[in-house]
């Protein structure tokens, strides 16, 4: 597989990253996940706003261009033969000296890489949920960033242990948080609810795309800190993320939902679906 590392496209097994990099000595660094559409990146702007806002709060003087980043993904999706993929832009602070005496990162370590993803289906998928007993990670700074520190999640995925299942996290005051790799909605009477960032959530990039859309179909749409008893208590369930899109939820331990077949959530995915098609029939 072809990747991009520092300016230059390689062979994965080819590429070198310095062991003195402060992102594998102490994961400081961000990310973004992004899908592919028949060549096309959907909601670029969104991801290269929130990882350049991270990449500033923490003082690493880089900035991603739309342009270049634009280039890299064509160059990735032709030496690698991809049409529909993810592709993950990562960057970490690059080398540093020990104990954490580099305060300020000019040198950062770029990485831009992907895999293959089959075309998008027209189905709204479904899955199963369960509520994590390990409890959601407060965030590292004033607000939750995509970064590298995942060690929470790791242990929630290891708790679930199974794909078709995403685990749900709470606070650890009792507040419904949102899932291992996905915000978390739900409808009571119509009304969308989410969880609220002061709850310490990931303010996802397809979380605010479903929002934006609710506001666009006159959905009503509430924020807030939630107990468990009123996630259970919803019409329906679903998760967003970016590459998994929207996803309908059918059950949440004991609890059942209508899945693929709630009203709200087919809706959301009906104009997602219609909105993708969209945007890639021509040039970002």
């Amino acid at each position: 597989m072809y990747i991009y590392l520092n300016g230059e496209i390689v062979e994965d097994s080819e590429a070198r990253i310095s062991p003195f990099d402060y992102g594998y000595l102490y994961g400081i660094g961000f990310f973004e996940t992004l899908r592919i559409y028949h060549g096309h990146p959907f909601l670029l702007d969104d991801h290269l706003d929130r990882i350049n806002k991270a990449l500033q709060d923490l003082n690493i003087d880089y900035t991603f261009e739309k342009n270049d980043v634009l280039e890299i993904i064509h160059q990735l999706l032709e030496r690698n033969q991809w049409k529909n993929a993810s592709i993950r832009i990562n960057l970490s602070a690059g080398e540093g000296e020990a104990a954490l005496r580099t305060l300020h990162f000019t040198k950062p370590t770029v990485l831009i890489y992907g895999s293959s993803l089959p075309q998008a289906g027209v189905e709204l998928q479904q899955k199963k949920a369960r509520i994590l007993s390990v409890k959601r990670s407060s965030p590292e700074g004033h607000e939750r960033w995509k970064s590298h520190h995942f060690m929470n999640n790791l242990i929630a995925k290891q708790e679930i242990n199974d794909p078709s299942t995403e685990g749900i996290f709470m606070t650890a005051d009792g507040f419904v948080a949102e899932g291992i790799t996905s915000n978390l909605f739900w409808v009571k009477e119509k009304i969308v609810h989410t969880p609220s960032l002061d709850t310490g959530i990931l303010n996802g990039i397809t979380r605010q795309y479903v929002m934006s859309l609710c506001e666009k179909l006159g959905i009503p749409v509430k924020e807030g800190r939630y107990t468990q008893k009123d996630l259970l208590n919803a019409d329906e369930c679903f998760l967003t993320n970016s590459v998994q899109e929207i996803t309908a939820v059918r059950t949440i331990d004991d609890t059942s939902f209508p899945g693929d077949t709630g009203e709200v959530t087919t809706e959301l995915f009906r104009y997602y679906q219609q909105d993708r098609e969209r945007r890639w029939s021509r040039r970002p």
